[in-house]
């Protein structure tokens, strides 16, 4: 059998199982606690019945992942750059990162309902203090990390600390960097829902899949709460496929990873 049939084969096999166990465990409940567990064409008709809604909901959820990712991408990357150019800096701000990166978000939340209000800022600041941590941290290790033998080739041809910078430590970070990106990725949905969880508003229909849940299960439609949990899985699966695609075209053609996957 091809490896390539295999590899479709096998996971559409597990898919199968899975749903057989999901029926199985929904038909041996008692009869009064079956809808704790909806069936998948039950939740299939959710989305029918609630498609709108959910959809809004998504957009507006990705509004507030996209904000705050891109933001903690950006910040993030500055604030690497800065650290690794002296380990005193890093001594004096690592420790704080560390101490901000414990904090709880849940707890933060109603502090930052008060601070910027309810609704789409408070989303995007949760959101992007989920996703700064992971990349602020891998990107530091990588910038950090550069062979030591390229730093002293760079230096013996007198390259400036810019030229090393830019044409040495940030190329050779960029492993580290996509790494922190995939975790920021899968991160960044859940960021979101957390956010509209906590501090979200439907004022001018700006709720998200959190708020969206949270009404959902004060209903008592549970198809509707799994139909919600399922968006965001998807909306996980495509930043992390934007980000996968990306590292592909920025390592393939150097990286030893993506070298002997093509080998």
């Amino acid at each position: 059998m091809p490896k390539r049939l295999l590899h479709f084969l096998l996971p559409a096999a597990t898919g199968v199982i899975f749903i057989l166990v999901w029926y199985a465990i929904r038909f041996s409940m008692n009869e009064e606690m079956q809808f704790l567990l909806p069936t998948p064409g039950e939740i299939i008709a959710s989305f029918r019945d609630n498609g709108d809604s959910l959809a809004r909901a998504a957009l507006n959820t990705t509004e507030g992942a996209l904000l705050g990712f891109a933001g903690a991408i950006v910040i993030s990357a500055a604030l690497a750059l800065t650290l690794s150019l002296s380990s005193l800096i890093r001594i004096s701000l690592y420790p704080y990162l560390m101490m901000l990166q414990m904090i709880p978000v849940i707890i933060f939340a109603p502090i930052l309902i008060l601070w910027v209000g309810p609704g789409l800022k408070s989303v995007v600041v949760i959101t992007f203090l989920i996703c700064f941590f992971p990349l602020v941290v891998n990107t530091t290790q990588g910038l950090i990390s550069t062979d030591r033998n390229s730093v002293e080739l760079f230096r013996m041809y007198r390259a400036n600390r810019l030229q090393e910078i830019l044409l040495l430590r940030v190329p050779a970070a960029l492993p580290y960097f996509f790494t922190g990106l995939r975790i920021a990725a899968v991160l960044a949905p859940i960021g979101a829902l957390v956010g509209d969880y906590t501090a979200g508003s439907s004022a001018g229909d700006g709720g998200g899949l959190g708020f969206q849940a949270i009404i959902y299960s004060s209903q008592a439609k549970y198809p509707a709460l799994f139909a919600t949990a399922a968006v965001t899985c998807v909306l996980g699966f495509v930043f992390v496929g934007v980000v996968v695609g990306l590292s592909w075209l920025a390592l393939h053609h150097w990286h030893d990873s993506y070298e002997r996957t093509d080998t």
